[in-house]
Order: C-alpha cells, then structure tokens, then sequence
C-alpha cells in the first residue's frame, strides 16, 4: 500500500471482519481469478506468540491486542455481574483465541433450522460443507473430510484423573464415545482440537494465508467499519476508517457482513438498518426498518464445578513450581506437547438432564485445574474443574448500540437464566456433576466440592450460588437471524430482506444456537454462503 489513495477503490465483493467466516469467504471467492475481493479487519495481524501456543488463549484475552475488551450489562441472573465478553479483534477473528474445540453440533440442531422453514439448512444439507474444509486426523470417511484446510487433531496429552472421571461418568449410565461429531453427541470422549502438531490452527492459517498469495485478494488491516453505504434499497460499499482517516470501498455485487454476532447488528444499526426506535434514541436516520437486528441474542452460560483431589496430578500443582513451570516449556519447545499444548478443555460430556429428551441438552468440560475465575492464578492445590452448560437455553437478550459513536461497544444483554426453565436445568445440572463425582472409579481421588461448596443444596441456595459463579463460554449467536419470514433479518440465502447487495455470514445468523461449541458451524456456514454466492453469480 503506497499512499492512502491506495485504500480507496471499486471491488466485486467487500468482506467485513476476517474472522472466522472472513477468512474462509475469502479464500473461496477468490478461486475465481476475475473476481476482486477487499477485506477489512478491525484488529491486527496474528503474528503474536501466544495466538500459536495453545494455552496462550489465557494471555489473548483481555488483551487489546486481539480482543475487543467488550463486557456485558449487569444480569440480574447472575445476581448483578457484568462478564467479560472476550471476542477476537485479530486475523483470525475468535479462532485465534478460543478453545479450539472442534464441534459441529448435533443433526437435530440442523434440522430444527429446516423445520423453522430455513430450506437448505438440514443436516443433510450442511454436512457436505463441514467436511469440504475439514483436514481430519484419521483421514478421509462419510462423516469425515481430508485434505481440507481447517485440521482436526488428536489431543497431544492425556491426564489420569480425566480418564478416571470418564470411568465414573459410566457408573451412571454416560458411555464412551469415538466420535462427537456424527450427528449425536451423546456420551463421553476426549475433544478433538483444530491443532496443527501442538500449536494453534486458525482460519487466517487455513484459509487466509494462501489466499494472500492471489493478486485478486486485498486485505487492509486495524481498519474499523463504520457503515455500509446505502444507495436506496441497495448496499453500494462500505466507509471505514484506516489510521484515523475515513475511507471508502465500493462493492460492484455485494457487502458482505462477517463482523460476528456482537458486531454486526452494530454496523447494520450504525448503517441505519435495524429498530426505528432504537436507531432515533441515538440520532441515526432509518434508512431501512429492521426490527429484528440485535434481537434474538443467545449464548452457552457455564456452571464451574471445582473438586480438590488427591492422589492425582493436575496442572495446578505442575504450574506451581518453578521446576514445574520450567519442565512444562521445555517440554513444549521440545515436543509441542504437555500442557502448553493442551485446549481449556480436554474432556468432554454430553448429557440427558432428563432422560424423557431427545438428544443430551448438557455439556460438560472438564479441566485438570482450577481457578476461582478464568485468568485468575491456579489454585495452590490439585484440583479439577467440572463445568457444565445448558445447551439449549430458552432466555434470549439483545445487543444494541448504545451512541451513534462506532468506537463504543454495544450494550450486550444476555438475560442469562430469566426463563424459568434455564433455572431448572442450571439446578438439575450441578446435582447430575455431584452425582458422576460419587462414582467408584473416582475414590481413590478423594474428591472434595469447593464450589459451589457441599454445603449449598437447598433449590434456592444453589440457584443464587449459580448465579455467583457461571460465565459464558463466549458463544454468542443469533442476532441477525436467518428466518423465511418477513420478521426475520436474513432468508436462508443469507441476504438482508429489502435490500440488495447485501449479506450476513456469521453466528449471527443462526436462528436457534447450536448444541456444542459454535467455530465449526460458523466455517461451515462460511463455506455454504461462498457456494451461494458463486452460483448465483454463475445464473
């Protein structure tokens, strides 16, 4: 980039955010040489040591220099608590700061979106395209792609004490499973990770640097969106600012919005597209009534279960020590193993919290540490973390600009456990983590609650002790959801309704979230969009 004139100009396409669906929608329209693509990132490049080194996600968040810094509202659920709500401002988006755990959900999460009346949506339809990109371990199956440019790796460590807990977990009824990625998820097993030989892999990795090497791809970053340029009904480009200078990019056929679930309802409503009333509070025009924007926002809040054990070795006696410490990086730069490689969560439950259901509603991530918070230090003692999350909650909140200032966050309202049955299921969940650690395979451990303590059992007690210690597991989704009425933001084709030009391609789009962890969807929705797209274009 010479001068700043260079920034300006007219491309095919204007992809904002190259996040997790950024960079795949990059990669895959510029496979097609006579298209011209633009990309805008708002954060930096990932060449940061603790992007690559699996653990360094405790070091990328809260960190301005790949996360937004953004924090909830105060939720009366969570007995007032705002939550930090990290969300990744880097290339790379949140794959290069989240848990890396590779999950795509169940095949009814996908088929309730058909029944929604979402054609194309089943799991039949989006299968094809989460094994398109995938680059899975043992190779290419029915259920498995290879060769593709998101990896699925084995974990490079094992830990006891988890191995044991899954042999208690099947005291009562939770069977191993080989795989949670065949369309049901039920049962225990060992998380697959998107690892590349112990270091992190992320969608800038898999899909954006070789894109980079295309002349018909142009990627500009620490370029904030402001807005999306509207000429009548039709999105014509969008304005951004590089360095403190406003700038602008036309897009000949469409904006394409992938700024993720928190950020894109702002753009659109600092656009003057979303809620009249919302946009006239903070003196934006409405140039088009979408009532639906910022709506409809849902999220996995996580219930942390802390054991001290015995017996066992846990990161937080290993962690504790210089020796220990010292030990854990030389095994790393010699290996690329041993904790410095290892996901948050190693192992992982998916659980019935009634045995009446269909599918499991509960995940479980289990840990061999402990803190009281996450980056708070690891406690002096072995301990492990069982954590467990409502899958399908039912209390939905909004995300809204709160000025027409784009450098302010949104307000994020998640309404966490304000539907009565979120609160029965948080209850029912905590009893059933109670239960499993009862189990014969786990005495020799001696495990001890220390939160939310023995002590806290009564239904009222547990519930605002619950309230003290859930947090999210940063998995927003749903606030342009897609949808074939007139009511919702985007039809199944992704586009914005009553405007051309213009689309959404990311967790915002999911109508109802799914059941497990949200950066394989979001590839794979990224994947769908890019195969739309070109046919459209091809007529």
């Amino acid at each position: 980039m010479s001068g700043p004139t260079s920034l300006d100009g007219t491309y095919d396409y204007v992809i904002v955010g190259a996040g997790t669906a950024g960079c795949v929608l990059a990669k895959r329209l510029t496979e097609d040489p006579s298209v011209k693509v633009l990309l805008l990132e708002a954060g930096g490049s990932d060449n940061y040591h603790w992007v690559h080194i699996p653990v360094g996600y405790l070091f990328c968040i809260g960190n301005p220099r790949t996360d937004w810094m953004m924090k909830t509202a105060s939720e009366p659920g969570l007995n007032g608590r705002s939550l930090v709500y990290p969300r990744g401002k880097v290339l790379g988006g949140c794959t290069s700061v989240n848990g890396m755990i590779y999950m795509r959900g169940q095949a009814a999460d996908y088929d309730h979106w058909r029944q929604l009346g979402n054609v194309g949506w089943s799991w039949d339809d989006v299968l094809p395209y989460f094994l398109k990109s995938e680059d899975h371990h043992a190779g290419k199956s029915g259920l498995h792609g290879g060769g593709g440019e998101w990896k699925v790796s084995k974990q490079r460590l094992k830990w006891e004490i988890l191995e044991a807990v899954q042999k208690g977990a099947r005291e009562f009824g939770v069977e191993p499973r080989a795989d949670f990625n065949d369309g049901s998820n039920e049962g225990s097993g060992f998380f697959e990770v998107n690892q590349n030989g112990g270091v992190r892999w992320n969608t800038a990795k898999g899909f954006l640097r070789p894109a980079l090497k295309r002349p018909n791809l142009r990627l500009i970053t620490h370029a904030e969106t402001r807005s999306i340029l509207l000429e009548g009904k039709r999105a014509a480009g969008v304005t951004f600012t590089v360095k403190g200078q406003e700038r602008t990019a036309r897009a000949e056929r469409e904006v394409l919005l992938a700024a993720g679930a928190i950020n894109s309802p702002k753009i659109l409503e600092l656009s003057g597209i979303g809620n009249g009333a919302v946009l006239s509070q903070h003196g934006i025009e409405v140039k088009h009534e979408r009532a639906g924007v910022g709506e409809n926002l849902q999220d996995h809040l996580q219930i942390r279960t802390v054991y001290k054990v015995k017996n066992a070795k846990t990161l937080n006696t290993m962690a504790n020590s210089l020796f220990g410490k010292a030990s854990i990086a030389l095994q790393y730069g010699l290996m690329r193993s041993g904790p410095m490689s290892m996901a948050p969560s190693q192992f992982g439950m998916f659980t019935k919290s009634d045995p009446s259901l269909e599918t499991p509603d509960l995940e479980y991530h289990v840990q061999p540490l402990s803190t009281d918070k996450l980056g708070d230090p690891l406690h002096p003692f072995p301990a492990i973390t069982v954590s467990v999350c409502n899958l399908r909650p039912e209390s939905v909140g909004a995300s809204h600009i709160q000025s027409g200032d784009s450098g302010q966050q949104p307000d994020i309202k998640l309404n966490y456990l304000s539907a009565e049955k979120d609160k029965l299921i948080a209850l029912k969940s905590v009893r059933q983590a109670r239960e499993i650690m009862t189990a014969k395979a786990l005495q020799a451990y001696q495990p001890e609650e220390i939160l939310p303590g023995p002590q806290v059992d009564s239904d009222e007690d547990l519930l605002k002790k619950v309230g003290d210690i859930a947090t999210t597991i940063f998995h927003p989704v749903g606030t342009c959801r897609m949808g074939p009425d007139e009511q919702s933001v985007v039809d199944p084709q992704l586009k914005v309704r009553g405007l051309d030009g213009l689309r959404v391609i990311d967790a915002s789009i999911m109508p109802k979230i799914v059941s497990g962890n949200t950066a394989s969807p979001v590839v794979m929705i990224a994947e769908k969009a890019a195969d739309m797209i070109r046919m459209e274009q091809r007529g």
